[in-house]
């Protein structure tokens, strides 16, 4: 530390505020280490006091999972025939638990399906909401298999002071809407609320496998995992065996069939944030002690906060999120205030070149924007300093108007008939479905009617 010479205080001044003392009395910076919950997201802060960005290999360090590498792209694309997603080549979607075992079930014809969810907080969602739904969709169309998809409205209830069980339930039915217009197949997916479906006649049998992974979850294995203490309230302890059961075929009966030992060796993979990985962390420990599978994951990164890459985009703060409500204005005024990695004259610019690193518009382009070779062009450009910052906040915001823009169409198809057939228990089709004879029938006629309606949202997303 350098040295600071004592100096007399200056005539008036009150005593003791010399120049060594003031540097003495300056709080020092205490390094944090970055914080990733399914309840709180944020980087680190360094000796010097300033916030850093997540820090993802140190993540998949700290979690035990496997990168997605090279080697595995590589496989996936052999596997299944199809050229891996925008997501998947850029590394967005980095991380895995056993991914490579279902590529290895795929491949011998043995059936698993898909599931993701959503803790609703707000009426209508953000961008960063569509990264895991648009991917999952992607796996969906990719691997033809059911998918089943889960509202947490009781969870943001017992976590949230401020949200109600009834608040929790209609954002619940509105997102459940915008869910819907990333294009998901009617035929393959089931969508469920939890209070509507555990409390209904359909959520029987899970609401049985909630209590076998009650009774086998300890106290201190989600102490341990979630960092909770005495002062969070029993149903937060007691909701993880919920979001649990959905991870096991037999908690549907209605979609899998009623036998239960066939059903129990359907496997199953999660595409989430990386956030959600604590709760299927104690899943997977839990699995094979009652007699199931061991669920799959396939892990996201979090699209940034519009005010820098140490936090993820949040509902809670309008200021930081692109939401899917928002107009063209709106979003042309959010990302002009963005974050940017460019320097702090246009000279320096043109000297030194922008960090696309830490460039808030950049790095969404890396999420939402398609073409590779323009993505790289635009990289180059303004590292070089050939593109300005103004210039890729506009290119930005083009895209980001085209992304909102497109889903807004799609929206418009999506009335409540729509969600409340989403919404119903019921079969599912897919390759191997125990009531495969029943939807050749009479299921015919009753989809067609509702396939017409949703013809706009099979467009590639």
């Amino acid at each position: 530390m350098a040295q600071v010479a004592a100096v007399p205080d200056e005539p008036g001044q009150p005593p003791g505020l010399t120049a060594l003392s003031l540097a003495q009395s300056a709080p020092k910076a205490i390094p944090k280490e970055q914080i990733i919950t399914p309840f709180d997201v944020s980087g680190g802060v360094d000796e010097t006091g300033k916030a850093v960005a997540i820090d993802y290999n140190k993540l998949i360090e700290t979690f035990g999972s496997k990168r997605i590498d090279e080697e595995l792209l590589i496989r996936f694309e052999k596997v299944t025939g199809h050229k891996p997603h925008r997501l998947l080549r850029r590394g967005m979607v980095f991380s895995h638990r056993d991914l490579d075992l279902i590529l290895d079930k795929y491949e011998k014809g043995i059936p698993f399906f898909l599931y993701t969810g959503r803790g609703p907080s707000s009426d209508s969602m953000h961008v960063g909401h569509t990264i895991p739904f648009e991917f999952t969709k992607y796996l969906q169309d990719v691997f033809n298999v059911p998918l089943v998809i889960m509202l947490t409205d009781d969870e943001k209830f017992y976590h949230s002071p401020k949200i109600t069980l009834e608040d929790a339930y209609r954002y619940a039915l509105q997102n459940a809407m915008d869910i819907i217009a990333v294009g998901f197949d009617i035929k393959k997916t089931f969508i469920f609320i939890d209070t509507d479906f555990v409390d209904g006649g359909s959520g029987a049998a899970f609401n049985k496998n909630v209590r076998i992974l009650g009774k086998r979850t300890t106290i201190n294995q989600i102490k341990g995992t979630f960092g909770f203490g005495d002062s969070n309230n029993i149903a937060e302890f007691a909701f993880p065996a919920m979001q649990s059961a959905t991870a096991f075929a037999t908690s549907f009966p209605f979609i899998f069939g009623p036998d239960k030992k066939k059903v129990a060796k359907i496997p199953c993979l999660i595409p989430c944030a990386i956030d959600q990985d604590p709760y299927f962390r104690q899943c997977r420990d839990n699995a094979r002690q009652i007699g199931f599978v061991k669920p799959a994951l396939i892990h996201s990164v979090f699209l940034p906060s519009l005010k820098g890459a140490e936090t993820k985009m949040s509902a809670s703060d309008s200021d930081s999120s692109i939401f899917l409500s928002d107009t063209d204005k709106q979003i042309q005024k959010k990302v002009g205030n963005a974050f940017s990695g460019g320097q702090d004259s246009r000279e320096l610019h043109r000297q030194l070149g922008g960090r696309t690193n830490v460039d808030i518009p950049f790095q969404y382009l890396t999420f939402f924007l398609e073409d590779d070779d323009e993505l790289e062009r635009i990289r180059v450009a303004y590292e070089k300093g050939e593109m300005e910052s103004g210039e890729m906040k506009k290119t930005c915001t083009r895209e980001l108007q085209a992304y909102v823009g497109a889903f807004k169409e799609r929206r418009k198809a999506v009335t409540e008939a729509v969600r409340d057939e989403f919404l119903r228990a019921r079969h599912l089709e897919f390759r191997g479905s125990p009531f495969e004879t029943l939807q050749k029938g009479n299921r015919e006629e009753e989809i067609k009617e509702l396939e017409e309606r949703l013809q706009k949202l099979r467009v590639g997303v």
